[in-house]
């Protein structure tokens, strides 16, 4: 723009009406802009002007530039100190970038497989992504540290999405010894408990049974219609039998549906030690409560689901479920370490899959039931990557949940049709 004819302080407050209607100066580069800038300061002698002459100059500026006031009371400044303006050209410096777009898409995948994990649960997958199952395309993410997963989950190009216990009555029935188990890291010793999948209407919802060893966080969940010993018996039986070790120790709150004389005598049986939460003791069963929300509730919600599903959830437990949360997550194991002051501090520095878990355990065969060799289930843990594991859960997941829609929309109809309505 050639406003070299402008030369008054009249004429410029004159242009500047004119130049309301929208009219903008339109430089090719930044330092052309800063360039005009400096002459229009220098042409009418900006710094020698009244208050109210300098403010005509500087709405000009304004009009014409499009810059905001602070950035052109900046470069009047740098006038006055300087003489001159000019562009900086001193490029910033900027750390060299390691993970690409298809390393976020890796990462949104896992996470979508697993449900968003902890990172270093999440780092563990890329780590056997690429070591166990020689994928190629996490090479880069296999040594990112935990810090930058969470940086990478909150880029621009990264999709998240986001997905409660009933309390037992307590019974006097002398049953279980109550004290905390002390398994001196030995396999077998499992803590159980119940999760309530909601009530509507007065109807209760179905039950998940949760049972994880304290050692190697090995894991079983099924899921019954109701917490009477009737259904609740084979449910514990078929449970204790998916585990590939022996079982040594039954650890479960106070609740009635494992405090009893049906499943005493079970637990006798197999020669299996029952013992029960102590008073005012809240962590003696913290291991499953905290698997009961980590897991359970994240993938099954708290929405109701009718008892009739019962069956239906408990063979996707067995067949989808169970084996990925035991061949493919990886859970955090704590070291314990004595702080400056001499306090015991746990930290969570481990993540292994809790078969990993059993294979680094010293003698581990000998804790294997007749018939489990390692052999055979580390065949099982290498048949699918972590990835394509956890792809088939959840797609078995949705078509699960998908099937309860179904129903109810089939009994919907049906009931309509009972009491004469229309259908639409």
């Amino acid at each position: 723009m050639n406003d070299s004819r402008i030369v008054s302080i009249a004429q410029l407050k004159e242009f500047a009406k004119i130049a309301e209607g929208g009219m903008e100066f339109q430089g090719q580069s930044r330092a052309e802009q800063y360039a005009w800038i400096d002459n229009v300061l220098m042409r009418f002698k900006y710094f020698s002007l009244r208050k109210k002459e300098k403010s005509i100059v500087k709405k000009y500026l304004l009009q014409m530039t499009g810059f905001s006031d602070a950035q052109i009371t900046r470069l009047i400044a740098r006038k006055k100190k300087y003489g001159k303006i000019v562009a900086d050209t001193t490029a910033r410096h900027k750390f060299t970038r390691i993970y690409m777009p298809e390393d976020v898409a890796r990462l949104i995948d896992t996470d979508k497989a697993h449900d968003r994990i902890s990172g270093p649960a999440t780092k563990r997958i890329f780590q056997r992504a690429y070591e166990v199952f020689k994928d190629n395309r996490f090479l880069r993410l296999k040594n990112i540290s935990v810090a930058h997963i969470y940086n990478l989950r909150g880029t621009r190009q990264y999709i998240s999405w986001a997905k409660f216990f009933t309390k037992t009555k307590p019974t006097p029935v002398n049953i279980g010894e109550r004290k905390k188990p002390n398994p001196q890291g030995t396999p077998g010793y499992l803590r159980v408990d119940t999760v309530h999948q909601g009530d509507s209407e007065k109807e209760k919802g179905v039950y998940h049974i949760n049972l994880v060893d304290e050692i190697t966080q090995w894991e079983i969940v099924g899921a019954v219609e109701k917490i009477s010993e009737a259904f609740l018996l084979p449910l514990l039986e078929n449970a204790l039998r998916q585990f590939p070790f022996r079982i040594l120790g039954f650890h479960s709150d106070n609740g009635s549906e494992y405090i009893n004389k049906v499943v005493a005598k079970l637990l006798n049986k197999l020669l299996i030690d029952q013992t029960k939460s102590r008073s005012r003791h809240t962590n003696d069963n913290a291991l499953v409560e905290g698997k009961n929300g980590s897991i359970i509730r994240k993938h099954m919600g708290y929405w109701h689901i009718p008892q009739k599903h019962a069956e239906i959830i408990n063979q996707f437990y067995q067949d989808y479920f169970n084996p990925y949360l035991n061949y493919h997550r990886p859970c955090g194991f704590a070291t314990e370490k004595i702080s400056e002051k001499g306090k015991v501090q746990k930290v969570y520095d481990i993540y292994l899959t809790p078969f990993e878990a059993l294979r680094t355990h010293l003698n581990a065969e000998k804790f294997l039931k007749e018939g489990v060799s390692m052999e055979k289930l580390e065949k099982i843990a290498k048949e699918k990557s972590d990835n394509e594991c956890a792809a088939l859960m959840q797609k078995a997941k949705v078509e699960l949940f998908n099937s309860f829609r179904q129903k109810h929309q089939f009994s919907s109809v049906c009931a309509k049709l009972i009491s004469g309505s229309s259908v639409d």
